[in-house]
Order: C-alpha cells, then sequence, then structure tokens
C-alpha cells in the first residue's frame, strides 16, 4: 500500500474515532396513525439533588420518530442517575387536528452502568406505553 492509501486509511480512522457515541436514544410512534411521530420536542432532565432537574439536553424527533443523541458516551463520573424524558405531545397531536388530553408525557427512569438505553413511547392522542428498548 502507498503512502497515500496509508494516509486515507489512518484519516478515516480518525474520523470514526472522533464520533461521539450515546448512552442513550428515544422513539415516538404515533399509533393512532401507524407512524413515526416527527417534529416532537424531546427534553432530557437529569435529577440534581441540589436543584430538582436539571435540562440535560433537548432535541426535536426527526422524520423517523427518534433521536439519538441524548447521553454522550464518556462524561467525566459517567451517567449513571435518575432521569426523565419530556416529550412535548400537544403541538404534535393539534399539528394533526387531534386533541390530546396528554399535554405532554414524561417518563422518569434510572441509569445504571455503561448500556445503552433506548427508552421510547407508543402514543395515541389518549393513550401512551413506554419500555426500554434495544
Amino acid at each position: 500500500m502507498g503512502a497515500a492509501g496509508l494516509a486515507v486509511l489512518l484519516f478515516v480512522g480518525w474520523a470514526v474515532a472522533q464520533e461521539p457515541v450515546y448512552q442513550l436514544s428515544t422513539h415516538m410512534l404515533d399509533i393512532s396513525r401507524g407512524v413515526p411521530a416527527a417534529g416532537v420536542r424531546v427534553t432530557l432532565y437529569e435529577a440534581d439533588a441540589d436543584a430538582g432537574w436539571r435540562e440535560a439536553a433537548c432535541r426535536e424527533t426527526d422524520r423517523n420518530g427518534r433521536v439519538a443523541d441524548l447521553l454522550p458516551v464518556g462524561t467525566p463520573g459517567g451517567n449513571e442517575g435518575v432521569y426523565k424524558l419530556r416529550f412535548e405531545t400537544e403541538p404534535y397531536f393539534a399539528a394533526h387536528a387531534e386533541r390530546s388530553i396528554y399535554p405532554f408525557v414524561e417518563v422518569t427512569f434510572r441509569i445504571e452502568g455503561d448500556g445503552h438505553y433506548h427508552i421510547p413511547i407508543t402514543m395515541s392522542a389518549n393513550g401512551y406505553s413506554t419500555y426500554r428498548g434495544n
């Protein structure tokens, strides 16, 4: 392999190594319409013993109803603790001419260790369910 080929391999290896890895992701599915819920604001909060809840991230679901980049791996002290995801569901349903009894949905959970956590919700205007996915 020539010097140019080696340089390309080294650059690709460096670029891949620089991409952040995330421990937490989420997903919202609109089960009444049978589609992913795109454009839903999702805020991640971390429990803070002194201040209650501290905002850790705020994102919007993509066209597949997903948010993949909520909690980076490798933060000092790790990510163990109690968190909640807040899904702003009312604007989503209003945009589809539906009235939801849930203006927002909050899901509280605990992270232990360094495994990946996927916390999705399935949702309609009148109900929701959640679980730990993969």
